[in-house]
């Protein structure tokens, strides 16, 4: 099943369909969004509102998560583009919920902040059971879906503030969607594609294969530490392809257009706005 959200004429709207498109009835629609429901950005509409809402409306983020928990350097390959060395254990780090953004929503670089934008495709796990102290066997129960994210990420500002949040939460910097997938529809989230384009051009195409440390894994070792809750988000790191770690360094400017996706969940798809310049 597929959650997609919309900003329509009565407000935002969550549209549950069978893989077809084709919206549920307003039962099953309610029963199969109902783990997350509090972390849905409107109410579940079925039916002909359903069908409306999708036609007429204007997509939207698929989910308001009340945490974001991300992974850094969690493929090989990025890693060695970027110089650094393999984490023994998932390198966590946050982002805030501000920064999230849907479908077609615009990425706004602000000048007097940042001169180094970066793009990172990314799978994103929405958790659907709370989750603390999980072992690795288990851990994909707890699982509700997946999603897109990108996780635009201001280069300059990490290396001079030595840390990663402000750099990672900036509004704006976390475009997801465009929708939810349940995870039935993903038998294996280790085994997807996944691609950036910017303006056209391929710039990431990787697999999560190619991942250090598997989905399980990652919510295994969160769940040690912290609880997850359900409409959590935890992105999953990203594959080489960054522009920082290009010859010459590649940034993101004012008019260019991102495209990220994952295979079996979509595409998502973002202009660039610059403000702040001189």
């Amino acid at each position: 099943m597929h959650l997609n959200a919309f900003v329509t004429e009565n407000g935002p709207a969550v549209v549950v369909a069978d893989d077809a498109g084709n919206p549920l009835s307003e039962v099953d629609a309610a029963a199969a969004a109902a783990p997350i429901r509090d972390a849905l950005p409107g109410p579940v509409v079925a039916g002909d509102a359903g069908a409306q809402a999708r036609d007429r409306g204007r997509p939207a983020a698929p989910l308001r998560p009340g945490k974001i928990v991300a992974v850094g350097l969690n493929y090989l390959d990025h890693v060695e583009e970027s110089g650094m060395e393999a984490p023994s254990r998932p390198l966590l780090f946050a982002k805030f919920p501000s920064s999230v953004i849907g479908p077609a929503d615009e990425i706004v670089v602000d000048r007097r902040v940042t001169e180094r934008v970066d793009w990172e495709v990314e799978l994103g796990v929405v958790i659907g059971t709370t989750m603390r102290d999980v072992p690795v066997a288990g851990a994909l129960e707890h699982v509700f879906g997946y999603t897109v994210g990108n996780d635009v990420s201001a280069r300059d500002v990490q290396f001079s503030d030595g840390q990663w949040v402000r750099r990672k939460s900036l509004d704006t910097f976390c475009p997801i969607g465009p929708c939810v997938v349940t995870a039935d529809a993903i038998p294996d989230p280790q085994a997807l594609r996944l691609r950036t384009k910017v303006n056209g051009e391929v710039v990431q195409d990787s697999s999560t294969a190619k991942m250090i440390f598997s989905v399980a894994e990652i919510l295994a070792f969160c769940s040690e530490s912290f609880t997850l809750d359900p409409g959590d988000l935890v992105l999953t790191g990203t594959p080489w392809g960054c522009g920082e770690f290009m010859t010459p360094k590649r940034s993101l400017n004012g008019g260019d257009v991102v495209e990220v996706s994952v295979e079996g969940i979509g595409l998502l798809r973002n202009p660039v706005r610059e403000v702040g310049a001189v």
